[in-house]
């Protein structure tokens, strides 16, 4: 079958289950055979290849641009994938698995010793997740092999929510992108250690704190509140830990906070930048729509609804109309459960946060 492709990548969309058989043994092919495939999840649309080959490994971290220091998330298939990638499951992992898998949450757990260290960042653990979504599942199990797999953008830019944010990245670039459609909910899955008693959450993502202590029924230590890539020294343990991400390419300032204070701070904010002349873009919620003027604005959604913000986010930051403005300020939002998430991911691409 002849695929249409832009720069070289080919774009794999199925119309039917007879044509998505066919894209799915040939990404599954390009993948056996060291290349690269970025392929869609529940979370983000991720950048894959074969995680126990050395070369194709590296050719993730040579076309995102990734600093070497920066671990990879190996997608697997079930937790009987994650026993021949780790050397033990505790009790309470497997509860988790048991619970959330497939979907995204992302457990790091040490590692056996034939899991190349490239995918690691040397360190003696991996991080490991089954993907909730169906071509994922699909293209994994015709592949016959885990997929270490980070989001498919270059680095340090907004995640990818369809296969058209993949393109405007990655095109020429890779060899493949296989078309789900949209993600669902639309920030990169939550990361837990188990390296440490009790465990720590080092990303928030679409499975909450709140509902992992629910199921352990005891404590997980949260690194990840208001902890910023400047912060951290060494090499992380997650994605998401260390470096800038989600970044649009014009700056962007952060307005957290609650009520009228939060409102006050974006006004004069906002107010200060158009009398020096800077064209402004605003990034808020359905609630403070009608408080503020400027040449763009985009509503992430009600405050009621953090999920849809979550799922809107990335497509938001990538927005082409904020390509037309200097600076863009963003609303902050209550942190808890998948707020937590969104507050995460605005911090990461903030250039300047204002707090309260």
């Amino acid at each position: 079958m002849a695929w249409p492709c832009v720069k070289g990548t080919i774009i794999l969309k199925a119309k039917n289950p007879s044509e998505e058989d066919c894209a799915l043994a040939y990404a599954a092919e390009i993948l056996r055979n060291g290349g690269l495939v970025a392929f869609p999840t529940e979370t983000v649309y991720g950048l894959g290849a074969n995680a126990l080959n050395l070369q194709a490994v590296k050719e993730i971290y040579r076309v995102k641009k990734r600093p070497p220091d920066n671990p990879l998330i190996v997608h697997i298939t079930g937790i009987e994938q994650a026993r021949d990638l780790v050397c033990s499951i505790p009790r309470e992992a497997v509860l988790l698995a048991e619970k959330f898998w497939p979907g995204p949450l992302t457990l790091v757990l040490a590692k056996k010793k034939h899991v190349p260290d490239i995918i690691t960042a040397g360190l003696s653990s991996v991080a490991v997740r089954v993907p909730a979504h169906p071509l994922a599942l699909k293209l994994m199990a015709k592949a016959g092999i885990p997929l270490a797999a980070p989001s498919a953008n270059l680095s340090g830019h907004p995640s990818p929510t369809t296969a058209g944010h993949v393109l405007d990245d990655m095109a020429g670039s890779i060899d493949a992108v296989l078309d789900g459609g949209s993600c669902s909910i639309g920030v990169e899955s939550t990361v837990l250690s188990f390296l440490s008693d009790p465990p720590a959450l080092l990303r928030p993502g679409g499975i909450t704190l709140e509902m992992l202590q629910d199921v352990l029924q005891s404590k997980v230590m949260d690194f990840a509140r208001r902890q910023q890539s400047k912060d951290f020294k060494g090499t992380p343990s997650s994605p998401g830990m260390k470096y800038r991400h989600y970044a649009p390419q014009t700056p962007l300032y952060l307005v957290e906070g609650e009520g009228a204070d939060q409102r006050r701070k974006l006004a004069d904010l906002n107010k200060k930048l158009a009398q020096e002349g800077y064209k402004v873009g605003l990034i808020l919620f359905e609630e403070s729509r009608d408080f503020y003027a400027a040449p763009v604005i985009k509503v992430l959604s009600s405050k009621k609804d953090p999920c849809l913000a979550a799922e809107r986010l990335f497509a938001v930051l990538r927005s082409k109309d904020f390509l037309d403005v200097d600076v863009i300020i963003a609303e902050g939002l209550e942190e808890k459960e998948i707020g937590h998430a969104v507050m995460n991911r605005l911090r990461k691409a903030a250039t300047k946060i204002i707090v309260p």
